[in-house]
């Protein structure tokens, strides 16, 4: 005899969240229909879309004469440093 039960076949485990994930996977199953995991087509160009809106406006902001100065600050600040 085990120390603890084994569910006979077709029984659900006792632990809430898996037991849900099963009926789950059970339920999408025998209608046919699956979760969407994935992007489509159009979520992938409105992605790729905002993707370069944000590379255009971070290369407005870094190639600005203000960033360059503070930036050119930073780094003869770093240089005359003594050690």
């Amino acid at each position: 005899m085990l120390p603890f039960d084994l569910p006979s076949f077709g029984a659900l485990p006792r632990r809430p969240r898996i037991r849900s994930a099963l009926r789950r996977a059970l339920s999408a199953r025998r209608s046919g229909t699956r979760p969407d995991h994935g992007m489509s087509t159009a979520e992938y160009a409105v992605g790729t879309l905002a993707a370069v809106a944000f590379a255009g406006v971070l290369y407005a902001v870094v190639s600005s004469a203000a960033t360059h100065s503070l930036i050119s600050s930073v780094v003869q600040r770093a240089l005359s440093v003594s050690f």
